[in-house]
């Protein structure tokens, strides 16, 4: 049963905020499966048959057709994604960057996935039950790294810095951030920490990539909570009992790209809507979540400024 986000609320793989990690990576296999042209993700669908989740399952690995619970706006969704973190991490890797942090990875897999430079270093954060889960799994299905693999096994709400550090990072050495499908689930006083962190954790030159999804206009806010119950309903209809608006905090907060701006970060970003078109693929329908207007975002620091 999923309750609504309090402070040091706990979970894992299976129930609240890490159970969406488990439908991202369902979504994931769903989109390798049909299209690997934006997306190839072969460890999605192991990973989510060892988190032992049933109906996730039968999606991941297609026994049960997407239908309604997953729709194409969900996986059109995932693959442009998907390519934006692929390129964006490539794209510093290739430019020098040797030092790479995944913030809340989840079950990501670029570190197992991604053609990565010789001496790469990437680091994985996330929660010990998680980081631990993955690798053990992985490692029992014989992949191996493709780059210098080192996990931070901590909880962001925690000294999570120190436990990097002490996984070797550098911050003297410029480094390739990700914040992906993060900051919707901390309260706003948390994502601006967590963006000041790592800005005074970043030595010039350094790049970090996220989300930066606008303020709701008057209603919206209510209009993405009914959607996001009519999406739990669904599932619940198949035995998966999740409350998908619970998972979230709303209310006003700093918009992710103009705050970075103000941190001295020089972004550029596409919305979904833009990423979509540019790839060939079926605008959005039906967007009562506002994914169309989800913008996403990479850039350069710059402390010289």
């Amino acid at each position: 049963m999923t309750s609504t986000r309090q402070d040091g609320d706990t979970w894992d793989l299976a129930s609240s905020v890490g159970a969406t990690a488990t439908m991202a990576a369902a979504v994931r296999a769903i989109a390798t499966r049909a299209d690997r042209s934006l997306i190839d993700d072969p460890f999605a669908e192991p990973l989510v048959r060892a988190v032992g989740v049933e109906l996730l399952t039968r999606l991941a690995t297609g026994e049960l057709p997407p239908g309604e619970l997953v729709g194409q706006v969900a996986i059109d969704g995932a693959k442009v994604r998907t390519k934006f973190y692929d390129e964006f991490f490539l794209d510093a890797a290739n430019a020098g960057i040797a030092q790479v942090v995944i913030l809340a990875s989840g079950l990501d897999s670029r570190a197992y996935r991604l053609p990565w430079p010789a001496g790469t270093v990437v680091y994985e954060v996330d929660q010990p039950p998680v980081v631990e889960f993955k690798t053990r799994t992985l490692a029992e299905l014989g992949a191996e790294p493709t780059a210098d693999r080192r996990v931070a096994a901590v909880d962001l709400r925690d000294d999570w810095p120190a436990a990097l550090r002490a996984a070797g990072f550098d911050p003297a050495r410029p480094t390739a951030w990700s914040a992906e499908g993060l900051l919707g689930y901390l309260p706003p006083e948390a994502q601006d920490r967590l963006l000041d962190t790592i800005t005074e954790l970043s030595a010039p030159g350094s790049r970090v990539a996220t989300e930066s999804r606008p303020n709701p206009r008057p209603g919206e806010e209510e209009k993405t909570k009914e959607s996001l119950a009519r999406i739990s309903e669904r599932w619940r209809e198949h035995s998966f009992v999740t409350d998908m608006a619970k998972l979230r905090y709303f209310g006003e907060r700093n918009e992710a790209a103009p705050y970075l701006t103000g941190l001295g970060w020089a972004l550029t970003g596409a919305t979904t809507r833009e990423l979509l078109a540019a790839h060939g693929l079926l605008p959005l329908a039906d967007d009562g979540l506002r994914m169309g207007d989800l913008r996403y975002v990479s850039g350069v620091l710059d402390k010289t400024k």
